[in-house]
């Protein structure tokens, strides 16, 4: 017994130690910039050795995309779950209202992602990893879509479901793209609001099948 609850301690504090490496790594990465930062300066802002950083991660590259994972898997939590909250007849405008409201928009999170996409675009081993977890925010939306078939029409111009949450993807990424220059939070949500009304729906907010 008392082997396992020693393992369970080193469990839990390198799980803490993980934690504390990707804060720290989150701060500095949003201040310098990926590629301005080295592992030292890392250990120095969350208080640990080389060590440390060596027994969790195997490189910057390595912190920078399970850095990067964790909040994409976030910002995919919080788009799904406004999404879900409808039954089958899926409320539109309600839904855009919800996931506009919740979705992260943290301007240091966007510095950081966009370090990570420049550094993606020269790996394609990066670029890979990137692309997986991307897809799966757009299948999130996608799957959502597809339950409300049938029940809620889209605008034929966007194809299928697929092709409606490549447009969500898109609408977000250029409006965060905006907020990284002119820093306006408030008019970032706004925008990103009117533009997937206009998306999903006859641009007046109403659902397309509410017409027929």
């Amino acid at each position: 017994m008392a082997v396992e609850g020693s393992a369970g301690r080193v469990t839990r504090r390198r799980v803490h130690t993980r934690a504390n490496l990707l804060e720290a790594a989150f701060a500095v990465f949003a201040a310098k910039g990926f590629g301005h930062v080295s592992i030292e300066e890392v250990c120095e802002a969350a208080g640990y050795s080389r060590g440390a950083f060596y027994s969790n991660f195997s490189s910057l590259d390595e912190l920078f995309f399970a850095l990067y994972r964790r909040r994409a898997d976030l910002i995919a939590e919080q788009v799904s779950g406004a999404l879900a909250l409808d039954g089958p007849d899926l409320d539109v405008p309600a839904a855009v209202d919800r996931v506009t409201d919740v979705l992260l928009l943290d301007r240091d999170w966007l510095l950081v992602k966009a370090d990570f996409l420049v550094h993606a675009a020269r790996d394609p081993e990066v670029a890979r990893g990137l692309l997986e977890h991307r897809a799966r925010l757009r299948q999130a939306i996608a799957d959502r879509l597809g339950r409300a078939r049938g029940h809620t029409a889209l605008p034929a111009v966007l194809g299928d479901t697929d092709g409606a949450a490549r447009a969500v993807v898109a609408a977000y990424d250029g409006v965060t793209t905006q907020l990284l220059l002119d820093r306006d939070v408030e008019h970032a949500r706004a925008w990103l609001k009117q533009l997937l009304t206009a998306l999903l729906t006859d641009g007046s907010g109403t659902p397309a099948h509410s017409k027929n």
